[in-house]
């Protein structure tokens, strides 16, 4: 893989990181302590979970080999689930660059980047 593939893909994965901390300082999230907070604990999180993606995809690759159209199945009934039952008892007045809520945001804009992360070690699998 080039370095123009790279530069794609870590421009692709940083959009949605961006247009959360966008929504976050529309939401009331201002000041250094709260960029600081949004912007080093986006990019830890899309620091690792590609990171955590490749060693997983490389550990049961063979097991999804097997079994990919039902595990993608699987993966997308649970976010839709997941997606439908999230707008229940929303808080709007919580800052959202604290506590859990930043957490939560952290690893909702990091799982496309352990999923690239996977996928990346799925198609080395495939290669050997």
């Amino acid at each position: 893989m080039g370095q123009v593939e790279i530069a794609v893909i870590a421009g692709g994965l940083a959009m949605d990181a961006f247009a959360v901390s966008l929504a976050a300082g529309a939401a009331g999230a201002r000041g250094p302590r709260a960029v600081f907070r949004l912007a080093f604990h986006f990019g830890l999180f899309q620091f690792l979970m590609p990171v955590l993606g490749w060693a997983t995809g490389l550990r049961v690759a063979g097991v999804v080999l097997v079994a990919e159209d039902w595990v993608a199945a699987g993966l997308l009934a649970a976010v839709g689930v997941r997606m439908m039952r999230s707008g229940q008892g929303l808080d709007l007045h919580r800052d959202p660059s604290r506590g859990i809520t930043l957490v939560t945001l952290c690893i909702a804009t990091s799982l496309d980047a352990l999923a690239i992360g996977f996928s990346l070690a799925h198609v080395c699998a495939l290669a050997l």
